[in-house]
């Protein structure tokens, strides 16, 4: 299934939705399968674009006008579109920087992995500098490490509810007590457990 995202500010009321709607139209996506949002883009809580990312299934294929309608930033652009490659989702760009992005050609996803490079170098530079912080505290005397916010009960309730087309992921964080970047810690927008979520079942 072709899927599409548009989003313009709510900020600027010269922006529409029309022209980015017509293009993922003409790319052959259905007016019915495709989500928007008026909101900031560097606004973390856009429903649009949650209900999006829930409704994607494997197989299926993400169209976006630009490559700046997605994402909040680099970081959490390329996080969104790696999730979306373990999922075995497609991805692409129909204008502007980025058009080239097509993770469902060996090209495209050659451009796309130059990007997911330069995102785990700088992952790989804050873990370093996070390990010699560690060690500078251990060497003061400090004992650290990571304290989980979630039960294991917490955990299945938010594995079920993200498998649900319906959860209001709003809802949700709002149930549990956390905020919607913690949530995604622990389950992904399909309801995979990830790192943290396999760490609490565990213990």
């Amino acid at each position: 299934m072709l899927i599409g995202y548009a989003r313009v500010s709510k900020s600027d009321s010269s922006q529409v939705l029309d022209l980015q709607i017509d293009a993922l139209k003409n790319a052959g996506v259905d007016e019915k399968n495709i989500y928007s949002d008026k909101i900031s883009g560097i606004k973390e809580q856009r429903p649009g674009l949650e209900n999006c990312l829930k409704a994607l299934r494997k197989g299926d294929i993400l169209f976006v006008w630009k490559l700046d309608r997605l994402g909040r930033n680099l970081k959490h652009l390329i996080a969104t579109i790696e999730e979306l490659a373990k999922n075995d989702i497609g991805f692409k760009v129909l204008n502007g920087q980025g058009v080239d992005i097509d993770t469902t050609t060996p090209a495209g996803k050659m451009i796309f992995s130059i990007f997911g490079a330069l995102a785990e170098f700088e992952r790989e530079l804050i873990r370093e500098r996070t390990k010699a912080g560690i060690a500078a505290a251990r060497a003061r005397g400090r004992r650290g490490g990571r304290k989980f916010g979630l039960s294991k009960a917490q955990v299945r309730l938010a594995e079920a509810s993200m498998k649900n087309r319906d959860t209001s992921v709003t809802d949700l964080c709002k149930e549990l007590n956390i905020t919607r970047a913690t949530l995604y810690q622990y389950i992904s927008p399909t309801g995979e457990l990830r790192e943290h979520a396999i760490k609490v079942l565990e213990k």
